[in-house]
């Protein structure tokens, strides 16, 4: 109760306009009414990882998220999407599915019980365990045991990640790669490209910004900085705005000139970083130069060849960087150097999604 006039402030945000009533008051969130495959994912890129699976799917398809934008992602499938409720409120939304598929780390023990509870077959997806999660995890082994007690099946994205999953308890453990390996990357919309080298400082963070244009050298280049989260559109621009004009830079909004024509221009839109690294030259990765965030998926950007630049924070992301080939990381201190040094990147990994599809076919 002490929690409710904060959540009730930040309903009045737009990050959370959306998700916080429906997932603590369940304003027009009500239960799946069809019964299908449900799967769970977090946020945005464990929905766009679902992609080739739902594809291959006969079943009709539900998907519950936590983020506004794994919600709004949702909306271009062929899914009935939801919020997903807090745990309290589980076992009063909860509905007898086909199945429950649940993506990654998203191991919520109420909602595995509650399904179970409902004969719903459980399933986990794209399972792992970072080095820097196992500690915490056999800290608490005891729980995790009761979570997977109420798994049927796990799919795992590595060796590794099998053996841990099983020292905690889980059952039928396959490994069938990262799923995000599979996605398939499209361009929605053809940009042009600027006769200079193109430089992307793509889904940067606080302070990544400044960290990494401080360093770059802006001779016959543009650089295009893509921040990743919405709200810091404005701050991101107003920053970047006052360092090009310190440095004599000529500065651009995308969203005014919709072009790559000056020496750095901010993207202020949300869903244009494919299309971005489509024409980039080199990308460097954000969420890796900062502490805190743990990188973020390399695979989009290796799709189109770029010159693929990486700080060394990147433990969210250890299952998907070995399936890329030329990645070079570096400190920011030692940017221009690496980019001298990068190859074209280009994803190498293998996944195996039959054997999930075969799995979600087979339930009655």
């Amino acid at each position: 109760m002490a929690a409710l006039p904060f959540l009730i402030l930040l309903s009045f945000t737009p990050k959370y306009r959306k998700s916080i009533p429906a997932r603590f008051f369940l304003w027009k969130n009500p239960s799946f009414e069809n019964e299908a495959i449900w799967f769970h994912a977090c946020s945005l890129g464990e929905v766009k990882s679902l992609g080739a699976i739902l594809q291959r799917l006969s079943h009709e398809a539900n998907l519950s998220v936590i983020t506004h934008t794994g919600y709004e992602a949702a909306g271009a499938m062929k899914v009935v999407r939801r919020f997903l409720p807090y745990e309290i409120f589980l076992p009063f939304w909860v509905r007898k599915q086909k199945a429950l598929v649940v993506l990654e780390a998203e191991l919520w023990y109420m909602l595995f019980y509650i399904a179970k509870k409902r004969a719903t077959k459980t399933f986990l997806l794209n399972a792992r365990i970072s080095d820097r999660s196992y500690s915490r995890y056999k800290k608490f082994a005891w729980f995790y045991r009761k979570i997977f007690e109420n798994v049927d099946v796990v799919f795992a994205q590595s060796e590794k990640d099998a053996i841990r999953l099983e020292e905690l308890g889980a059952k039928e453990v396959k490994v069938t790669g990262n799923i995000k390996a599979f996605h398939q990357i499209a361009v929605t919309k053809q940009l042009s490209k600027p006769a200079k080298e193109l430089v992307v400082l793509a889904s940067t963070h606080e302070k990544e910004e400044m960290l990494l244009l401080q360093r770059l050298n802006f001779a016959n280049r543009v650089v295009v900085v893509v921040p990743r989260h919405p709200e810091r559109f404005g701050r991101v621009a107003e920053e970047v705005a006052r360092f090009a004009k310190e440095k004599g830079l000529s500065f651009g909004l995308y969203s005014k000139e919709q072009v790559f024509e000056k020496d750095i221009v901010v993207v202020d839109q949300m869903g244009l970083l494919i299309d971005i690294y489509a024409i980039a030259d080199v990308v460097l990765l954000g969420g890796s130069f900062v502490e805190g965030v743990g990188g973020h998926n390399p695979l989009e950007p290796a799709h189109f060849g770029v010159k693929l630049l990486s700080g060394n924070y990147i433990f969210n992301q250890q299952a998907l960087f070995p399936l890329v080939e030329n990645v070079v990381f570096t400190d920011v201190d030692a940017i221009e150097e690496a980019i001298a040094q990068a190859k074209p990147s280009k994803i190498a990994g293998k996944v195996d999604i039959e054997p999930i599809v075969e799995a979600l076919e087979n339930v009655v």
